[in-house]
Order: C-alpha cells, then sequence, then structure tokens
C-alpha cells in the first residue's frame, strides 16, 4: 500500500480497565484521518489474569468471553468490544493486525509429573544435571470455556521446556525428555540454542501442536476478520513451523494477509538469512535501525548522523523492512528496555515517515501517552504512585503524518554526506500535486544544505511546515537554493502553493 502507516495501539502499562478496545472504536475515524491504514493490536486473548498484558498466554480461544483466572473480560475488555472496535476499524478503511503469541504458554491449571533435564541458561545445550522427575503446571483443559471452539487440551508431552520445578523450588530451564523431543533446531544460536524463552514452550515440532496452532489460525481469521498478524518471538520458535503457519492460513482465507515478525536482534546477517528462509513470507521489525537511533540519542553531537542507516534492514532490504521508533519492548522499564532519548525522537520519526523506504510503525506511547510508576517519596515504607504522561510528541508527528500522506512522493535523494547535518529529497509525482519535500535534521549546531531541485522549480517559493523556520526560501533560475536547519532540530521544506 502507498505510503501506509502502521500504528501500534498499546503500550505496556496501560491500566487494566478493560477499556481499550472502546477507545479504539472510537478513535477509528481520527486514525484514518491521519492517514493510518493499519493499527497492530495488542494480544487480544486470555492470559494470566486481568493485568496480563498479552503475552503471558494462557487460552487462546478465550477473547474475553469466559469465566477463565479470575476475569471474563482482558486486559483490554470483552470479545464483543474488540468486534466493535475491529468493525470501526474496517469501516474506517483501517486493516487490524493481531499480535500473535505462539512461543509459550503460561499459569496451566494443575500440575504434572515427567521426566526433564536442567540445562544451563546460558547455554541450553549444556547440560547441568542429571535427568531426573519434575512437576509443573503443564495441564490447560480450560475449565471455563470446556470444549467451546476447540477440544484441544495441553499437556506436559506438547511442550519443550519449563523453567520451573513445583517439586523443588528450582527456577532452571529444563528440557522435557520424550521419544523424539528436543529443542528445535530452526531457532537463533544465542544461548547455544534460543528455543526456550519463558514458561511452558510449546513444541511446535510435535503435529498435534502444530496442526492445532494452525486450527486455530484458520479459526480467528474467520471469526474476527483479522488482517494479518504480528507474530511474537519468532527467533525462538523453529522457522519451518512459522512459514508453514503463514502459508497454510493465507491459502485458508483466500488472501495475502499481511505479516511482520519481532526478530529481536541488531544483527542484520540474521534478519536477512531469517526473510530468505521463510521466503519472503514476512516483514520484519528494523531493529538494528531502532539501536542505532538509541545510540544516536544517548550519544548526541558525536554520533556520526551520516551512518545512521548503516547495517540496516531498510538499507539492506526495504521491501521487507518495518521501521520503528520505540515500541512496548523498547519502552523505559520493559524487558528489552533502550528507549530512543525524547530530544531524538522527532528526527528519528522524521526519517521513518518521511523516507520512501520501509513501512513506517506509530506507538502509542509516543502519540497519545507513556503510563509508568515513580516512588511516591523516598521514605522506606512509601507507595509507588501510578503516572500517565501525556506524549510531547503528538504534535510534531500530526505534522509529521501530514507530510508523508500529503507530500512524501516520487523518486528519492538521501543526504547523508554530513556528521552533523543529513537529510532527503522526495522529488514528488504527477499523481500528487505539489508533491516533494526537503528533510533536514541536525544532532549539533544549525545547519545548511546548498541543493538544487532542478529547472522545473526555478523561481518557485518554499517554506518550512514545522514552524522552526519562518523565513521562506525562493528558489533560484536552476532550481538551487540553501535550505536550513536548526541545531537538535528537524526542518520539512515543502513548496509554498501560493509561488504558483
Amino acid at each position: 500500500m502507498k505510503n501506509g502507516v502502521l500504528f501500534q495501539y498499546f503500550e505496556w502499562n496501560l491500566p487494566a480497565d478493560s477499556q481499550l478496545w472502546d477507545q479504539l472504536a472510537r478513535d477509528a475515524r481520527h486514525l484514518a484521518g491521519i492517514g493510518v491504514t493499519a493499527v497492530w493490536i495488542p494480544p487480544a486473548y486470555k492470559g494470566s489474569g486481568i493485568n496480563d498484558v498479552g503475552y503471558g498466554v494462557y487460552d487462546l480461544y478465550d477473547f474475553g468471553e469466559f469465566d477463565q483466572k479470575g476475569c471474563v473480560a482482558t486486559k483490554y475488555g470483552t470479545r464483543a468490544q474488540l468486534e466493535k472496535a475491529i468493525a470501526a476499524l474496517h469501516d474506517n478503511g483501517i486493516q487490524v493486525i493481531l499480535d500473535t503469541v505462539l512461543n509459550h504458554r503460561m499459569n496451566g491449571d494443575s500440575p504434572e509429573r515427567f521426566m526433564a533435564q536442567p540445562v544451563a541458561a546460558d547455554n541450553r545445550m549444556a547440560n547441568t544435571g542429571e535427568p531426573r522427575e519434575i512437576e509443573a503446571y503443564t495441564s490447560f483443559t480450560f475449565p471455563g470455556r470446556g470444549d467451546t471452539y476447540s477440544p484441544f487440551k495441553w499437556h506436559w508431552y506438547h511442550f519443550s521446556g519449563v523453567d520451573y520445578d513445583n517439586l523443588t523450588g528450582d527456577t532452571d530451564i529444563f528440557r522435557i525428555l520424550g521419544d523424539g523431543k528436543g529443542w528445535s533446531q530452526g531457532v537463533d544460536k544465542e544461548n547455544g540454542n534460543y528455543d526456550f524463552l519463558m514458561g511452558n514452550d510449546v513444541d511446535v515440532n510435535n503435529p498435534e501442536v502444530a496442526d492445532h496452532l494452525i486450527g486455530w489460525s484458520n479459526w480467528v481469521t474467520d471469526t474476527f476478520g483479522f488482517d494479518g498478524f504480528r507474530m511474537d518471538a519468532v527467533k525462538h520458535i523453529d522457522n519451518v513451523f512459522t512459514r508453514r503457519f503463514l502459508e497454510e492460513t493465507r491459502r485458508h482465507a483466500g488472501k495475502d494477509l499481511y505479516a511482520v515478525s519481532e526478530y529481536w536482534s541488531d544483527d542484520l546477517a540474521v534478519l536477512t538469512a531469517f526473510i530468505d528462509t521463510l521466503g519472503g513470507s514476512t516483514d520484519l521489525f528494523d531493529v538494528p535501525l531502532h539501536f542505532n537511533f538509541h545510540q544516536a540519542g544517548e550519544t548526541g553531537e558525536a554520533y556520526d548522523m551520516s551512518h545512521i542507516l548503516d547495517n540496516t534492514l531498510t538499507a539492506a532490504d526495504p521491501l521487507h523492512s518495518v521501521t520503528f521508533v520505540d515500541n512496548h519492548d523498547s519502552q523505559q522499564g520493559s524487558s528489552l528496555s533502550s528507549d530512543v532519548q525524547d530530544w531524538f525522537k522527532p528526527l528519528a520519526y522524521s526519517l521513518i515517515l518521511l523516507m520512501k523506504e520501509g513501512y513506517p510503525v506509530i506507538f502509542y506511547g509516543d502519540y497519545y501517552s507513556l503510563t509508568h510508576t515513580d516512588p511516591a517519596n523516598e521514605g522506606e515504607n512509601d507507595e509507588e504512585e501510578t503516572v500517565r504522561e501525556a506524549s510531547p510528541h503528538r504534535r510534531i508527528l500530526d505534522i509529521l503524518l501530514h507530510a508523508r500522506r500529503t507530500y512524501a512522493y516520487g523518486d528519492q535523494t538521501l543526504l547523508l554526506d554530513h556528521p552533523s547535518t543529513i537529510g532527503l529529497i522526495r522529488h514528488g509525482d504527477a499523481e500528487h500535486p505539489g508533491s516533494g519535500l526537503v528533510l533536514l535534521m541536525s544532532n549539533g549546531a544549525d545547519g545548511t544544505k546548498q541543493l538544487s531541485l532542478g529547472e522545473a522549480q526555478a523561481g518557485r517559493t518554499w517554506k518550512e511546515i514545522t514552524g522552526s523556520i519562518p523565513e521562506k526560501l525562493t528558489l533560484d533560475d536552476a532550481g538551487c537554493g540553501t535550505f536550513s536547519v536548526k541545531g537538535r532540530n528537524l526542518a520539512v521544506w515543502v513548496m509554498d502553493p501560493d509561488s504558483d
């Protein structure tokens, strides 16, 4: 889709008030108006309780419909509320992308005993003791749902590993033993083998499990009309299964459902190899670009901006790159915390929203608000205070989104020729009259670039639309002019329609 925008409609610390789906339904028209073409919703099925963000999956078939784990609604609402939100988004021409967590299950209904092998946390291929019988909550019988939608029940042999033993209280990593069982091989090689991540690790090489998960994906697509999947934690799931999952779900749906996968690695070679292994059937988040943004924000003026796209998926494979600044994993306090400094976020967003390459994501926390906890005082017995802060970036994001849908068309010239002041030119196209723009950004002092936009621009006046530079610029008879940007800021220059 041309100039699409994906909006991640959640952050880690949203209140557990079961109101997000209602808010999303009310917000659908606004999102369409600012140019959002798809919304990525959080895991919408039952987790370990009302406070579960969704990644502690208990029941994939319970979308806030059954009384399980102490609640009917999920953190975000009931199934009926979700269906209204999906309808509102579809009515406004917005796709709905479901966060899909297949790697693990949490908070089983009853314990089971089985043989397991303790392994080293930093090398899951290395044993740390003798095999022994352990006990873990690996029986999932779903007493609140029963056999509605699916009769499948989970047991220990459907998993490949756990991270606790109820008999001893040990919180080691245990590889479950049994005929033909073992860690998946098509996973990341970190820690020797990164099949195991947390909880009860789903064994996708078990034929019953694989068929069940694909059956679920067919059911969920038919039932809710989702337009695609955000695939969670794919570095921990056998890539042969991930490819099969996507291929069979698309075949069943009879359409090319969108897929973007989270492979949290800054190793470009690993990311491109994963895309090749999956036959190009999924896009990937450009994690290396996120880390470039993080480093640039931390380093300040010392960061060489001419290298901002170095070793990124956007540079190597732009057709499969989904670009983002921050998300729920990178936000401060999260497990993969690597948030981008506030001063640099507008620069980062200007790049991903206005450049030709990549499919950009807007993070809920950067557009609306972030919720976090702060110590109320410094006393020993003082409670923490929950603080919800409106994002300071919404104004500039609205401007950049307007620029994306109005001006960011045509061929591109990158201006990565200076350690501090960089940018790009979008040359516009005939399909969008008045399109074309110049983006400049600086992580240091005020900067300028002498640019030639061609004879067709001779004598035209350009203006800066973020409000940082009030003076207009008139190009000379050759279409040349000196474009400027303030220090530690960005500037978006477009043609002034009054100059025609």
